[in-house]
């Protein structure tokens, strides 16, 4: 089986391009989601949590306490490193189990904001950065995080890996620009998946 990964900053419209893959019936792993889904379930690093962060790590019930954690990393470099390096082993060994549960697939898709930083791109065959003009990813993200402020959004993609990187680094790039049309995008690379792994 096609392991492919699928990157991009925020506001360039991987969710999007995912979507159309899920349609086409590719199986698509959301490493955001998984990650808190297992943030919440595995015990051995929800163990690590609360001996790095402290009994507020979880509320009264057992849950998370993501608004507490966020405090904990906010603005600081260093402790969002240690939680990414917490976090990112359990995840990566999630995603070889829900692989692994995908078998008779041609490919499967694993979306991931931190393809690199994570080194989830090591377990990848092929990567696909998304790409969109900064003009409109901060157009876009304007209309879709109403609580967030330009400053914020430009925070934000200062501390991702740059545009420039991440195509560099790709094997395949799909154009979120307005100017070209995504679908036929999305299905050439479709097929060109379909025909590596037959």
């Amino acid at each position: 089986m096609l392991k492919v990964g699928i990157t991009g900053g925020i506001g360039v419209g991987k969710t999007i391009v995912t979507r159309m893959f899920a349609l086409l019936g590719v199986p698509v792993y959301d490493s955001d989601a998984r990650a808190k889904w297992v943030m919440r379930h595995n015990p051995d690093l929800q163990q690590e949590l609360l001996a790095t962060y402290g009994a507020a790590t979880f509320t009264q019930a057992g849950e998370l306490d993501r608004t507490y954690l966020a405090s904990q990393v906010f603005n600081n470099p260093e402790k969002l490193a240690q939680l990414n390096s917490l976090v990112h082993p359990h995840v990566r060994r999630d995603f070889e189990s829900w692989a692994a549960a995908q078998a008779g697939k041609p490919y499967v898709l694993k979306e991931a904001a931190l393809m690199y930083e994570s080194e989830a791109w090591k377990q990848m065959d092929q990567i696909i950065t998304v790409s969109a003009p900064l003009e409109l990813r901060l157009k876009r993200l304007l209309l879709r995080d109403t609580h967030r402020t330009e400053a914020d959004i430009t925070a934000i993609i200062a501390k991702q890996l740059s545009e420039e990187e991440k195509i560099s680094r790709a094997h395949h790039v799909i154009y979120n620009d307005d100017r070209q049309l995504l679908i036929p995008q999305v299905l050439t690379l479709h097929q060109h998946f379909l025909l590596a792994k037959a």
